[in-house]
């Protein structure tokens, strides 16, 4: 069950908000005039989520690679990576 505050709170509550998104590593939604307006999250918790969108943005650009015949076998690339670190 998502953890819904007030903006108000922001402002009179910043320290619980913010201990609450350390603890349980989990957004609080903000809303203003009664609507949703914001997601608060621990900075761990946003890198975290950072880090998932560029990894799937990654898997989606080799699974596109695949598709389109842009791959090579890979003893290929290990050979060409040994070769490197010879030298």
């Amino acid at each position: 069950m998502p953890t819904i505050r007030p903006s108000s709170d922001l402002r009179n509550s910043y320290n619980e908000i913010s201990e609450f998104c350390h603890k349980y590593n989990e957004p609080v939604y903000i809303t203003k005039n009664g609507s949703g307006d914001l997601a608060v999250m621990s900075i761990e918790t946003y890198e975290r989520l950072v880090g998932k969108f560029e990894l799937y943005a990654l898997l989606e650009k080799g699974l596109d690679d695949i598709e389109n015949s842009r791959v090579k076998p890979a003893r290929e690339v290990f050979a060409r990576i040994e070769g490197r670190l010879r030298k």
